[in-house]
């Protein structure tokens, strides 16, 4: 699910990218906004970070007594993205093992479908693995499957979460 955000952040500037003109101090405010954004990549609260929208206030910045560099508390509005459980979402097979696949979602890379969750399917060795059913529906690479949220960790280390979804319902599964 996409959720829009209003979150208060603090900007550093080095002395070097200020300027007596506002429009260039805003400039970098908003560049270096955006670079830390995208390192962040996500919270365990809000999901990951999709995009900063607006840049709503800038605060008075404060010199940093040792570095010279000027701290600038800013508010900004922006669009992240998380699974909750019991979603109905789309995603696109990137792996295929004995025990199940993996899916991407938007930004997340580990949605895990297990073959246990995914009734009636029969894994199919070979060079190319897939999972058919007897209706002859094929969950291989590259194939979109639609599925359902049941579970989500976070992972403070790698600011991720690993995602457990299940084809068990009306609806779900490869999608032509």
């Amino acid at each position: 699910m996409f959720l829009k955000v209003q979150l208060p952040w603090n900007v550093i500037i080095s002395a070097e990218d200020l300027d007596a003109k506002g429009l260039m101090l805003q400039r970098s405010i908003t560049i270096r906004l955006l670079d830390d954004f995208a390192c962040k990549k996500a919270t365990k609260d809000l999901g990951y970070f999709c995009a900063v929208t607006t840049l709503d206030s800038i605060g008075e910045g404060k010199v940093r007594q040792y570095s010279g560099d000027v701290l600038f508390p800013v508010v900004f509005s922006g669009i992240t993205f998380k699974l909750l459980r019991g979603e109905i979402l789309d995603g696109v097979v990137h792996k295929v093992f004995k025990h199940g696949v993996l899916l991407r979602c938007g930004p997340v890379d580990n949605v895990y479908l297990s073959n246990q969750k995914m009734p009636d399917y029969k894994y199919v060795p070979g060079e190319n693995p897939v999972f058919l059913n007897d209706k002859l529906s094929k969950i291989s690479k590259d194939v979109t499957v639609r599925f359902m949220v049941i579970g989500t960790k976070w992972l403070e280390v790698e600011r991720e979460f690993r995602v457990l979804v299940s084809l068990e319902g009306d609806f779900l599964g490869p999608i032509s």
